[in-house]
């Protein structure tokens, strides 16, 4: 279906497969996001506050910090496996949070889970990066990343009809189901050819150097101010105005056709407006949001209103950055992404404890300011990082 979309300069591998590992990773997306709209409801389950779910949150964030090690794994790994690596591991974090009888398995249950999906995030990082040219990235990137939106829109709305009817428990029993059946689609249809577009030279570096640092942190920004709210609507909505497992993923069914829409635009016109340009766009417009959010929280239309923009520019940015993130380590797709993803990881993370905490002491409006700044932070740094030259074009992708 995606496929279809994508003209002949594009490679046959892409256009037969991309429709296949998009809907892989939107279970995976699904599998990882169903935790923080219902993170209230598994702390009451286990009898802990919000802000002592935050930690095991932070816990599983604090694993995509092994990203960089974790890209040069995968650069050695052919795309395939990687991503078959990741899927399974996807199911069984997934299975181990659903049946864990403390917070503690719980946790160990998410990290695995997050830390395995980063090996199929960086896997098809480096499988866009070997067959399509940079200038042409930013299109596939946008529909892949359709995943993101959908994971929310279908499959954590999905789940949460589950945990309306069942527990949480089963919410998670019916991502575990759909990673299974993805794994096997993925095995059946992704090439398995040895890859041989990335040579390393002697005396390689594995990192990012000079300017890429700016850009690690443009993702730390952007990451940290979407966890804000990320890890407190879900709260908001059952404090302030008593919504139930149902109402949270009717909400998230909404906020996953906004990020969709944002994900389509980026993959039609971040090749054109320019990468950098289109993450500082997006990036700024989750400032007037957040004021709005911050402002009217406790008006039910006035506050969705100010979440969904506010989630369409992060969904913009971030879509917008990934295409850099495969051009910092030189021959290295996986290992610059995952420096990326680590820096990403890292926001996330320190978001997961502040966010939390700032909700049960001041409510929805603390978290939202706190977003709204560090998208500020992450719009002047993708502008300094232009200033300081960009990427560098060293395309590898196979023609």
């Amino acid at each position: 279906m995606l496929g279809r979309r994508l003209d002949e300069s594009f490679a046959p591998e892409v256009r037969n497969n991309i429709t296949a590992i998009t809907l892989a990773r939107l279970v995976a997306n699904a599998c990882y996001r169903f935790t923080p709209p219902f993170l209230a409801i598994i702390a009451r389950d286990f009898k802990i506050t919000l802000p002592q779910i935050g930690f095991a949150m932070f816990v599983s964030e604090l694993s995509g910090l092994a990203s960089p090690l974790a890209g040069r794994f995968v650069d050695k790994l052919r795309h395939r496996t990687a991503m078959l690596l990741g899927l399974g591991g996807t199911a069984v974090g997934a299975t181990i949070a659903a049946l864990a009888p403390t917070p503690v398995i719980f946790a160990v249950g998410i990290t695995f889970m997050s830390t395995t999906k980063l090996g199929f995030d960086l896997g098809l990082a480096a499988w866009i990066a070997d067959h399509v040219r940079y200038e042409q990235r930013s299109r596939v990137v946008g529909f892949t990343e359709t995943s993101w939106a959908l994971g929310l829109l279908v499959g954590v709305s999905l789940m949460g009809i589950v945990t309306a009817l069942t527990n949480w428990r089963f919410g998670y029993g019916l991502g575990v189901l759909g990673a299974a059946v993805m794994t096997i689609v993925i095995a059946k249809r992704v090439g398995d050819e040895p890859r041989h577009v990335h040579v390393r030279a002697v005396g390689h570096v594995h990192r990012v150097t000079g300017r890429g640092w700016v850009a690690v942190g443009v993702m730390f920004c952007i990451m940290a101010a979407s966890q804000c709210v990320f890890v407190t609507f879900g709260a908001w909505l059952e404090d302030v105005f008593g919504y139930g497992p149902a109402g949270i993923a009717l909400v998230g069914f909404g906020l996953g056709a906004v990020e969709l829409l944002a994900a389509l635009n980026s993959a039609t016109k971040t090749d054109k407006w320019g990468k950098e340009r289109s993450i500082a766009l997006g990036s700024f417009l989750m400032l007037p949001a957040a004021i709005l959010l911050a402002l009217g929280s406790t008006n039910i239309v006035i506050g969705l209103f100010a979440l969904g923009i506010y989630l369409m520019g992060f969904e913009f940015a971030v879509v917008s950055m990934l295409p850099i993130g495969t051009q910092l380590v030189k021959n290295s797709p996986g290992t610059g992404m995952g420096w990326v993803l680590g820096g990403g990881t890292l926001g996330r993370a320190s978001m997961s404890l502040v966010a939390t905490a700032a909700y049960a002491s001041h409510g929805i409006a603390a978290p939202a300011l706190i977003g709204g700044t560090f998208a500020v932070a992450a719009s002047i740094l993708i502008l300094w990082f232009h200033r300081l030259g960009g990427v560098q074009h060293n395309d590898l992708a196979a023609n």
